[in-house]
């Protein structure tokens, strides 16, 4: 038989590891990579340069969505972009996303501080098929785990970057030999709920009421403190005061 043609979406940390494991594993699963489309990130350096590790390993750089080749399978992590229905037929057997989050409940971004404001006692990261929705289709892998008591956002993060590498790890056998169950997201969602967030909704969960009470400005606090990112703030006679996990 012939290999299986894989394209790969990605970009961010996780997208580098994800590449780097199905480099190595490439062989032994009779795959080849025959496309990476990526973003450029200044702010993760060198040291998880997608574009750096695809010349490597000869894998052909794509410059944009349009340049997309017909292959079996398509695999995105961390992809900036929304697909197109042409973009999605590209993959003759399926496309699928790497969500760091679990599904039904968390679609969209901002994932992990909306599960601290909302106290869940529970996360995960998901594998799902990619449609026209976004993060929508149909769930192939699911890893869960328990949110620790007052978790920071970064460690709900680094907990999600963990399980999700170890996802793609454990199941990409599974997805080029066709060796999973397509469970719609929409038969869950009376068990878990769902939502939709977008980037823009930061400003405003990142905006402190000191009229609130001590518990919800601390969880507020946690759910928005990031490193590398605007800190949650306050306004103090109509000055803006960011407050961090030493003033909080």
């Amino acid at each position: 038989m012939p290999k299986k043609k894989l394209v790969f979406l990605g970009s961010k940390p996780i997208g580098y590891e994800c590449l780097a494991y199905l480099t190595s594993q490439k062989d032994k699963l009779d795959v080849e990579i025959t496309g990476l489309l990526t973003q450029a990130r200044k702010e993760f350096g060198n040291a998880h340069d997608l574009n750096a590790l695809a010349e490597e390993h000869g894998i052909p750089a794509l410059a944009s969505l349009d340049q997309l080749p017909d292959c079996d399978i398509l695999y995105s992590v961390q992809y900036h972009q929304v697909l197109k229905p042409e973009h999605i037929k590209k993959a003759s057997e399926i496309a699928v996303n790497l969500h760091m989050a679990p599904l039904p409940e968390y679609r969209g971004a901002n994932q992990f501080s909306f599960a601290i404001l909302e106290e869940k006692q529970e996360f995960g990261t998901t594998i799902h098929k990619i449609d026209q929705r976004i993060d929508h289709g149909d769930i192939l892998f699911q890893k869960r785990f328990p949110i620790p008591e007052n978790c920071w956002v970064n460690d709900l993060y680094q907990l999600t970057y963990k399980a999700s590498l170890n996802l793609f790890q454990q199941t990409l056998g599974h997805l080029i030999t066709g060796n999973y169950k397509l469970v719609p997201q929409d038969a869950l969602v009376g068990k878990f709920g769902t939502s939709l967030h977008y980037r823009k909704e930061m400003a405003a969960i990142k905006q402190i009421d000191l009229n609130w009470t001590k518990e919800k400005i601390e969880r507020h606090i946690r759910a928005t403190f990031m490193p590398g990112f605007e800190p949650p703030y306050c306004f103090i006679n109509g000055k803006k005061v960011h407050l961090t996990p030493e003033l909080g």
